[in-house]
């Protein structure tokens, strides 16, 4: 992701930033433009960018900005649309009135706009089923039942379901010790479960499929079957040698699209470190180098991966000294390099689907208050 700045006075921002914290101005993410810009009340709801490559032009705020306060995206004012094009995507939202579920929606709706930005940088195009129908993108982020009843976090057919208690740190952390994974995160998630829409979208039915299953194997594979022996026997012992992760040897749609997460990690963390102006020139001949500023975009996957080792080497070295686990727990062996050249070549090869229709989106459904147990 790019580093971002303030219209008004120039200081540095984050892409979740709601205000300058020199100047206080207004901020909001322009999806149109791929900026954050300062904006001044121009009455009557209205906000005037101050970016002056807008020339002036009026947004309203998202209206899960203005009175929910878990957003920050803005819209054009004479879109006759209430909620951005991110918050368009979400079609139920956890029962507020249970205690902390609004702070757990404002981080799923936080992880899911990271994952946009980054599909829209690759030209990756998404669409809400309001506006598409046939290939829209659609998202759940439901709660547990009380009485029993679980949420599974998965992907059906352009529906992307989310248990919020993922959103819970201590709850998620408990898990993946649980499981004994050395990554799971929020945007994980939902940059995996991108990876199975996208295959739906890119590979299905294309002529991707047959390099598909020689690269990640034969999709026809019982699903079913398949879960219930990784549930039963776990990976193989050699998994690493091959795959990116444990769970990716469960099954080929697995394999895609946890190859996938990690392709949209590489990509948007090489996109920061260029877009700060990292550079790694060490005094040592024999340590990495990271010279090369080449838009993550416009660069070859060899030229990738030669700037991610020694990325990811400085990325654990800082968080060692920090006294943390290393934030890059992964050892890319040549197969799953491979893997990940075939996500590229998808990508890189810019066929998408047909182009939206504009038509007015109302606010999401909340999800129904559980009824009481005994």
């Amino acid at each position: 992701m790019k580093t971002f700045h303030c219209n008004r006075c120039d200081q540095m921002v984050f892409f979740e930033n709601i205000r300058c914290e020199r100047c206080d101005a207004l901020l909001g993410y322009v999806p149109e433009s791929g900026e954050i810009s300062a904006f001044e009340d121009a009455g009557d709801g209205r906000w005037r960018s101050l970016d002056p490559q807008a020339n002036g032009a009026l947004f309203r705020q998202c209206h899960n900005y203005a009175v929910e306060n878990v957003c920050n995206w803005m819209i054009p004012d004479e879109s006759p649309d209430t909620l951005c094009r991110s918050c368009q995507l979400t079609d139920t939202i956890p029962n507020l009135t249970t205690p902390d579920n609004r702070l757990y929606w404002y981080r799923l709706e936080t992880a899911k706009r990271r994952l946009l930005y980054t599909l829209a940088a690759l030209g990756l195009s998404v669409r809400s089923r309001e506006t598409d129908p046939q290939y829209g993108l659609q998202f759940r982020f439901l709660e547990a039942d009380p009485g029993g009843a679980s949420v599974t976090t998965g992907h059906d057919n352009g529906l992307i379901t989310l248990d919020i208690a993922e959103a819970d740190d201590a709850n998620r952390e408990r898990t993946r010790s649980a499981l004994g994974e050395p990554y799971r995160t929020l945007l994980g998630h939902f940059r995996h479960e991108s990876g199975h829409y996208f295959f739906d979208r890119l590979i299905a039915g294309t002529r991707w499929l047959e390099p598909f299953r020689k690269c990640f194997g034969d999709e026809r594979t019982d699903y079913a079957q398949a879960l219930d022996r990784y549930y039963r026997e776990g990976a193989p012992a050699d998994w690493a040698a091959r795959s990116i992760s444990a769970y990716a040897t469960m099954h080929p749609w697995e394999d895609w699209a946890e190859t996938w997460a990690h392709y949209l990690h590489i990509v948007d963390t090489l996109d920061t470190a260029v877009s700060c102006g990292l550079w790694l020139v060490p005094d040592s001949p024999h340590e990495p180098t990271l010279t090369d500023h080449t838009p993550v975009e416009e660069t070859s996957f060899d030229n990738l991966m030669k700037r991610w080792f020694p990325l990811t080497y400085v990325l654990n070295s800082l968080n060692r000294s920090l006294g943390q686990q290393d934030g890059y727990p992964f050892t890319l062996a040549p197969p799953v390099v491979d893997k990940l050249r075939f996500v590229h070549r998808v990508i890189a090869a810019g066929e998408r689907v047909t182009a939206p229709v504009q038509v007015q989106v109302q606010a999401p459904a909340m999800q129904p208050q559980p009824p009481a147990t005994p």
